[in-house]
């Protein structure tokens, strides 16, 4: 497949001098902006994902009646937070 361009963005000369002073060792400002924008990208499919999941939970908790409390949602997770650093913590020794 044949690539194609990203469309010419208009900064002020003093945001690209800021841009380009935060390269990396020879990494080229085209370079840095494919990567924020690949970055950008995943980041909005990841929230997109998120917000269809949190409505799907919602919609399934309307359609069966089965809520959690507060309390309920946050002992789940600290028990996965601790199991989580288990397996960290135990690796490391």
């Amino acid at each position: 497949m044949k690539s194609a361009v990203i469309p010419q963005v208009r900064v002020e000369p003093e945001f690209r001098a800021e841009l380009e002073a935060s390269l990396r060792e020879g990494e080229t400002l085209s370079e840095f902006v494919e990567s924020a924008v690949r970055d950008a990208a995943t980041r909005r499919r990841t929230q997109a994902e998120f917000i269809a999941r949190g409505l799907a939970s919602r919609d399934e908790a309307r359609r069966t009646g089965v809520y959690f409390t507060i309390a309920q949602v946050d002992e789940k997770l600290s028990g996965m937070l601790a199991k989580a650093r288990e397996r960290v913590f135990s690796g490391a020794k």
